[in-house]
């Protein structure tokens, strides 16, 4: 349990700049084709959903349970007022989450902690597959947990670097797109019942404005991320 506890709560060194610089492109590359995003976007909807579920159950509402879905579709449901700040701060969780993972993802691996941020992500989603409710969900869930379980449990140190500096990445870039999809679909009238629509709907604030706040917040968080990120690699590039 010492040893346990020393390799989690342990810092490790900075991995090359290279694996820095490699891992951003790995999440461009992951992000912007469709044909990656089409199979890495059950990521960030994982990491979406938890959101709405956390910050629901923060709020003192009730989480019913959550469901994934293969076209990467998904839906949290929670009891209680069905207005109020709880169904607010609910609803504006989702789109934020993602970024916001990743942001806190490269504090902790600006500061030498990759290990704990891979056994934190473990945490985050034991905690959410005991509220999924339907099949998919589960296998997408345990999937990408014993991914983050075998590279922090057996992979060695370099591994665990490039895995968790492209899982940082992938979520500060990933949350970003979503967020121009959902106007997509908005400017096309076919996503009546969206996240910004029904915060329209409870707060009487257009949802072009929530679809701006969450645009401007997740590049905030990608722009303070990345520095955190390519800071060593742009001081070594200046010396």
């Amino acid at each position: 349990m010492t040893d346990l506890w020393d390799r989690v709560w342990g810092t490790q060194p900075a991995p090359p700049h290279l694996i820095v610089v490699l891992t951003l492109a790995a999440a461009l590359v992951a992000v912007i084709p469709r044909p990656g995003w089409v199979l890495t976007r059950n990521a960030v909807t994982i990491a979406h959903e938890g959101g709405h579920g956390l910050v629901a159950v923060l709020a003192g509402r009730r989480l019913k349970g959550i469901r994934l879905h293969s076209d990467t579709s998904a839906l949290t449901v929670t009891k209680g007022r069905a207005s109020g700040p709880g169904m607010v701060f609910s609803l504006l969780a989702g789109y934020l989450t993602p970024s916001a993972l990743g942001l806190a993802g490269a504090v902790l691996l600006s500061a030498g902690r990759i290990t704990l941020l891979l056994w934190l992500a473990l945490l985050l989603l034991a905690a959410m597959l005991v509220m999924i409710r339907n099949a998919y969900g589960v296998v997408a869930v345990v999937v990408v947990g014993a991914i983050v379980f075998a590279v922090s449990w057996y992979a060695p140190l370099a591994a665990q670097a490039a895995f968790a500096y492209a899982g940082v990445w992938f979520l500060l870039i990933g949350g970003v797109r979503p967020v121009g999809e959902l106007q997509r679909l908005r400017y096309r009238g076919r996503a009546p019942d969206s996240d910004a629509d029904q915060l329209a709907g409870l707060t009487h604030v257009p949802g072009l404005l929530w679809v701006a706040v969450f645009g401007v917040a997740n590049l905030a968080a990608l722009a303070l991320g990345g520095y955190l990120l390519l800071t060593p690699v742009l001081a070594s590039l200046g010396q």
